[in-house]
């Protein structure tokens, strides 16, 4: 090998280890932050309630739905139903066929326990559903019953509640 391409070989190598000595490092720290603040969500009831089709209303009809609520955790809430469009109470709803003061009716109601005797209504704290929120979801039941009554035209009867969610 010449001496020309050793002194170049040593001076890149020195240049190298030259380098390499003054190499340095730096660090710092960096803040991540989120601000999770109380949320809740609630989903339509799935499916919703509908009674079994009948004849005659001689005996009670039950029927049950879900409710889905979502909080943030530890976000106490509470669920209110009213007394829907069809004309009537949180204490006896109405489904109605057809429009108007003539409408046919048919007397509902709608309660937060199985043996149907928890009206469900939208008066916190009286007549409406309680919880915390766990940050996942929660299901609460809807149970609902037609008592037996006189029956009405045949037809297909309706009702809309809203359902609301304080938090």
């Amino acid at each position: 090998m010449s001496r020309f391409l050793r002194l170049v070989l040593a001076a890149g190598i020195a240049a190298g280890s030259v380098d390499v000595a003054r190499a340095a490092t730096a660090t710092a720290t960096m803040r991540v932050s989120m601000t999770i603040q109380a949320q809740c969500s609630i989903t339509t009831p799935s499916p919703a309630l509908a009674f079994p089709a009948s004849g005659v209303l001689t005996t009670n009809m039950d029927a049950t739905t879900t409710l889905g609520v979502q909080c943030t955790a530890g976000t106490p809430y509470t669920i209110g139903i009213d007394a829907g469009l069809g004309g009537g109470s949180v204490a006896q709803r109405k489904m109605r066929s057809g429009s108007g003061a003539g409408a046919a009716t048919i007397d509902y109601g709608l309660f937060r326990d199985a043996a149907r005797s928890q009206v469900w209504g939208n008066t916190p704290g009286t007549d409406t559903a309680a919880g915390t929120g766990t940050g996942a979801a929660q299901s609460l039941m809807v149970y609902g019953r037609v008592a037996a009554q006189n029956t009405p035209a045949a037809g297909l009867y309706t009702d809309d509640v809203t359902i609301t969610l304080t938090y």
